[in-house]
């Protein structure tokens, strides 16, 4: 009967042991699915509809090259690690996003994301959000709300708090402020606190003995929404604009890159996981259609070579200088070591280019595709993973979702094989196994 409670004391006993300081994550999302070949896994001696039009160029790391596009990610390969043997077989972009979220082939619907499940097993004790999700998904390819906003099983407490929930909601913009920080107009902080004292005591011995999980998640969430209406430290964290102008353009004046700032920023003030839909904002002149950046069939009247929100020629750059500023930044604060960097999509493209409805594009491609991870003690300059010679199926090291999942959780110092049911025996976070050659 003492078993369950022996193994968790062991658990964080073996936590403690390897760090004194808890690990945080940044998880971007290439909504839509990032062309392997055109970025991580360029095929130059591929014929022309194979391999696009892009040029592969040298990086940091000898005999590894990346496409065109990328140039600041390309100096800095010694800080990260690139998997090009992702692979699963659903081309569906809900299902796949529900999938990648979960970290499982099969997610159950009510399966925690994996911001979820490290909030449970990591919590922080910092008046500021443990989770942060920037830019909600968009469109008819997002998940259901249950994959991601709600905590799942693990209930409301192990939520996200959402910033984006219009594409102009986002710091890019100059009206951008954090307004769910905000009492109402006619509740002060003085009344509210009066109301946080009545409802502790309406609410009694509640959570004494044969309080559930689920009451207990309740009190864990309305405890943290006093906390953030109430304290300062989060309010501040929000406000990008206490960034020089310097900071800020470095990191680029796209969606991408001012919630890349945000999301550095809500790292350093303590926030334990942050996850980003890297939705890179319009070109001149186009009017808004979808978050859904990377999602490059040609359908949308813009070819996924072109220099349009929906193009390689917009994205990427916008991409790259973002991800690359947030690589540096973290590392010149000395938070790299801590904060893993993830940047993934549900899927890859078809290694054949083909006509879209209106333009050109390559289709969605499940089979084999890519993801960069940085920092938190990943191996720097490493490629892990081989895809064959059209970047079409994997030839060397298949990596699951699962082990891929397992890897961000050793990644950040936490078992996978931790347990999330109620008895401390079922529910593994993950059933996968860590990429040890990237750690």
């Amino acid at each position: 009967m003492t078993l369950p409670e022996l193994l968790r004391a062991d658990e964080y006993a073996a936590a403690k042991s390897k760090s004194q300081v808890a690990k945080s994550c940044i998880f971007i999302y290439q909504y839509g699915g990032l062309s392997q070949l055109d970025s991580w896994d360029p095929k130059p001696l591929a014929p022309r509809e194979i391999r696009g039009p892009y040029r592969p160029i040298a990086t940091a790391t000898p005999g590894f090259q990346v496409g065109e596009l990328m140039p600041q990610l390309a100096r800095i390969s010694d800080k990260y690690a690139v998997i090009r043997s992702m692979t699963h077989t659903n081309a569906a972009h809900e299902q796949a996003n529900a999938m990648l979220l979960a970290g499982r082939t099969l997610p159950a619907n009510d399966a925690p994301s994996f911001g979820s499940m490290v909030t449970r097993l990591r919590p922080t004790a910092t008046d500021v959000p443990p989770y942060v999700w920037l830019q909600k998904f968009g469109g008819g390819a997002a998940p259901p709300d249950a994959a991601y906003l709600s905590g799942g099983q693990l209930g409301m407490g192990c939520a996200p708090f959402v910033i984006g929930e219009g594409h102009a909601d986002n710091p890019a913009f100059a009206d951008f402020r954090v307004r769910a920080l905000d009492t109402a107009r006619d509740v002060s902080l003085r009344r509210l606190d009066e109301r946080r004292q009545l409802l502790a005591g309406l609410q009694g011995g509640r959570f004494g003995h044969g309080a559930t999980n689920s009451v207990e998640a309740l009190d864990i969430y309305q405890q943290r929404s006093f906390d953030l209406l109430q304290g300062g430290r989060a309010r501040d964290a929000f406000d990008v604009n206490q960034e020089s102008r310097v900071v800020r353009e470095r990191y680029g004046d796209s969606p991408l890159g001012q919630n890349l700032l945000l999301a550095r920023r809500l790292i350093e003030a303590g926030v334990r996981l942050v996850s980003a839909v890297a939705w890179t904002g319009l070109a001149p002149g186009e009017k808004f259609v979808s978050v859904e950046t990377w999602d490059m069939h040609g359908n949308a009247d813009v070819g996924i070579f072109d220099n349009g929100w929906n193009g390689l020629g917009w994205a990427l750059p916008h991409a790259d200088q973002a991800v690359a500023t947030l690589i540096n930044d973290l590392d010149d604060r000395g938070l790299l070591e801590t904060t893993l960097v993830v940047l993934v999509g549900e899927f890859g493209r078809s290694p054949v280019i083909s006509k879209g409805a209106k333009k050109i594009g390559r289709n969605h491609w499940p089979q084999c595709y890519s993801a960069m991870l940085a920092g938190a003690g990943i191996t720097g300059g490493a490629v892990y993973g081989e895809s064959d010679d059209r970047a079409a199926f994997v030839r060397h090291n298949p990596v699951s979702l699962e082990d891929f999942t397992a890897t961000l959780f050793q990644a950040m110092d936490i078992n996978p094989a931790s347990r999330l049911g109620a008895d401390g025996f079922t529910q593994p976070a993950s059933t996968g196994q860590p990429i040890r050659a990237l750690l």
